[in-house]
């Protein structure tokens, strides 16, 4: 019964991964024939002054995404998981952003926060008719928030899923101890939702490695390189300078970032489990 899924994996996960991998090694402008490169391209991307810039960028839109995104969404779906009819409607109101393309939402930002034309200068509110777009810092913000609250509704129905798991003879039990809904949360919602919040985690971690479309709509990596992550620096060299080599080589780094990032947080997850079930026996 695994076959289809193991075949569909080969096919559109190890082979090109092969692929961009022997890519790295070659020189080719896209369109022309291949030549072998050795390690040329490696040799130009690891020695780029901008690696380590991107690479950081990368880490920070990570680190400030998902230090965002894991409160809302812990507490949106803990909200949304009450059986009310209105909270049913509101939780697909809130989905509504997932549905929406990353690009549409970049071109929409985009507009609002227009300093001149957008809408801070329409309401006439000084705070938001500020260049977000134009400082460095303020244009990181836009990225992450964007982002965050385009993926916030994903992640909140996972932990949706997980509060309705959780028996409800703790929450019985809390309740006759007199336990208040803070005290529930922190003491049985919180450490059950260990492992969906590790779950959470690495969606977010490895998903923020490939924030290419919205970032490249919205702010274009700028200004200057202040949001030019490795995703977009692998398309500008690519698909704008025609460096297929290095950009492969880019490609197989944020693979193996990814890659380690998510054993890193399974690693964490399985030594949980694990100790858990020692202590049990």
């Amino acid at each position: 019964m695994a076959l289809p899924a193991l075949a569909i994996f080969v096919a559109f996960g190890v082979i090109p991964l092969v692929g961009v991998l022997l890519l790295s090694f070659t020189r080719w402008n896209g369109i022309g024939a291949i030549h072998p490169a050795g390690l040329d391209s490696w040799r130009t991307v690891l020695t780029d002054p901008g690696l380590p810039h991107a690479l950081w960028v990368t880490f920070l839109v990570m680190a400030l995404s998902w230090a965002f995104q894991t409160p809302m969404s812990l507490l949106m779906g803990v909200f949304l998981a009450g059986h009310q009819r209105y909270r049913e409607i509101l939780a697909i109101v809130y989905v509504v952003p997932l549905l929406l393309s990353s690009a549409a939402l970049a071109i929409t930002y985009k507009a609002l926060l227009d300093p001149n034309f957008g809408l801070g200068a329409g309401l006439g509110i000084p705070l938001l008719a500020q260049d977000w777009l134009g400082r460095s810092t303020l244009a990181l913000c836009v990225v992450v928030f964007v982002v965050s609250w385009q993926f916030i509704p994903f992640h909140a129905l996972i932990y949706q899923g997980g509060v309705r798991q959780i028996p409800v003879t703790l929450y019985e039990a809390a309740q006759i101890d007199g336990a208040g809904r803070i005290r529930q949360f922190f003491s049985i919602t919180l450490p059950q939702l260990k492992y969906t919040i590790i779950t959470s985690s690495t969606l977010m971690v490895v998903g923020s490695l490939t924030f290419f479309d919205l970032i490249f709509v919205l702010t274009e990596g700028g200004p200057g390189d202040a949001t030019r992550v490795l995703a977009l620096d692998m398309y500008k060299r690519g698909f704008q300078a025609n460096l297929m080599g290095p950009a492969s080589a880019i490609a197989v780094i944020l693979v193996l970032v990814g890659l380690a990032l998510a054993l890193l947080l399974r690693r964490l997850g399985g030594r949980d489990a694990s100790a858990s079930q020692q202590e049990g026996m």
